[in-house]
């Protein structure tokens, strides 16, 4: 910078001079790191940083942008980021505009099946309790697969072979790419208006995880939850596991595998029935038999012989029932009656008016006898106590005070029983029965001389 001149920048200026820098520097790059402080708000776009040992990146997925990543993010994931740096004039920020992005380690997809399985798990969509039992002779099937795949040809092939008298409803659909899983669902609900449909088998070949990818998509796993037919899982081959196997009522290990768990030989078929018609004609022969020889027992007895000597029979019966009805009613109202009597005079005998008026005069008589002991022992009581006072005034020293002796105590209190207790000068109180003396100490004599009092 030549004459002195200064280079002066405005903030403007010098942002959007660093952001053509860097967007021009690093329009597509891949960024390894840690996701933290992760936020998903309501427009759907991820907002996240990626962070190493030494230092962060702002980074944001956009809704439409999130659509190709398979798996959820999560803080403490490890990923590889693919996007371009964009800085943001309006705060002096740059940030990573994430494209595409992948799991370190464990696949993208491998990561998404696994979360989705959880996911579907832990809201008890695999439980068995929850699926349902295959038809035991279904007369109506369901196909979901491609039209144009082995697949279909091995079913129709195997069910045709076993039992070629079947109506077979076949909805051809994608079964991978990005709109088959839309595809999927959409024929699983087509399928469930037929009434008469007794069981859906839906799958495809196999394939690697990508091929099968749309098996484990979540809006089909939900379709097949809500089928109100029982539906067979049929991807690709043994090994080969999807989410639709999860949440299946039943996984086949391949497509044939499912055409022979849904239909039955047809010869073994016959032969049941053929059972089952001859234990059938052998218990209705036996039926049969059991009721002529009931009828033909019937028909010897004499009421079906000679039914009006059978309802003459009935009429003497019947009188004679009658008649002993009367006399026992007659009987039992002879013993009521006499029973009564004999519980009218045990009543009158145990008449309890006589026992209340002796009962109220010995209550009269108790009462008399409570008052007058009461009274004589109050007077006892009485003497008592007067006893017993004079006794205590007796002994009190409030009485010696009142035959003119006193009780002399020393300034702290205590009495005084010796002269020599005191010494000469000391103040004493002499209590006597009525009122006190202070007096002072003039001579203390302790030799014994006392007077006669």
């Amino acid at each position: 910078m030549s004459g002195g001149e200064r280079r002066v920048y405005t903030v403007s200026e010098l942002t959007a001079g660093i952001k053509g820098t860097l967007e021009g520097a690093f329009p597509a790059v891949w960024v390894e790191g840690e996701i933290s402080n992760l936020r998903v708000p309501s427009s759907g776009h991820a907002y996240f940083t990626l962070k190493d040992e030494g230092a962060q990146l702002s980074a944001v997925l956009f809704r439409g942008r999130g659509r190709r990543v398979r798996f959820e993010p999560e803080d403490g994931m490890h990923v590889l980021a693919f996007g371009g740096l964009d800085v943001y004039a309006a705060r002096g920020q740059y940030q990573l505009v994430v494209e595409l992005m992948e799991p370190q380690g464990l696949g993208a997809l491998q990561l998404a099946f696994e979360q989705l399985k959880r996911k579907l798990e832990a809201e008890g969509l695999f439980d068995e309790g929850r699926k349902r039992k295959l038809p035991v002779y279904p007369r109506v099937i369901g196909i979901v697969t491609s039209p144009t795949g082995a697949a279909i040809r091995d079913m129709l092939n195997i069910i045709g072979r076993r039992f070629g008298d079947l109506r077979i409803l076949i909805a051809p659909v994608r079964v991978q790419g990005d709109g088959a899983p839309a595809e999927i669902v959409q024929a699983l609900v087509n399928l469930q208006e037929m009434a008469e449909l007794d069981v859906i088998v839906v799958g495809r070949g196999g394939g690697s995880i990508e091929d099968l990818w749309a098996f484990n998509d979540e809006t089909v796993a939900r379709a097949i939850v809500a089928c109100r037919v029982p539906v067979i899982s049929a991807v690709g081959h043994e090994t080969d596991f999807t989410i639709a196997d999860f949440v299946a009522d039943l996984r086949a290990p391949t497509p044939s595998g499912a055409a022979e768990l849904v239909v039955r030989e047809k010869l073994a078929v016959i032969e049941r029935l053929v059972d089952l018609y001859a234990r059938l004609k052998q218990a209705v022969t036996a039926d049969v038999t059991a009721q002529r020889e009931r009828l033909q027992f019937l028909a010897r007895r004499r009421v079906l012989t000679d039914p009006a000597r059978a309802l003459r029979d009935l009429y003497r019966r019947l009188d004679d029932l009658q008649g002993r009805l009367r006399l026992g009613l007659r009987a039992g109202q002879r013993q009521i009656r006499h029973r009564l009597a004999l519980l009218t005079r045990a009543l009158s005998a145990r008449n309890p008016a006589a026992r209340i008026s002796a009962d109220v005069a010995l209550l009269g008589q108790l009462r008399g006898r409570l008052v007058a002991g009461a009274a004589h022992g109050v007077q006892a009581s009485r003497a008592r106590f007067a006893t017993s006072v004079g006794r205590l005034e007796s002994l009190s020293p409030l009485a010696v005070l009142s035959r003119g002796y006193s009780v002399t105590r020393l300034p702290s209190g205590a009495l005084v029983r010796s002269a020599a207790q005191a010494r000469a000068g000391d103040l004493l109180e002499i209590l006597l029965h009525q009122g006190a003396l202070g007096a002072r100490v003039t001579e203390v004599r302790e030799r014994d001389e006392r007077h006669q009092v």
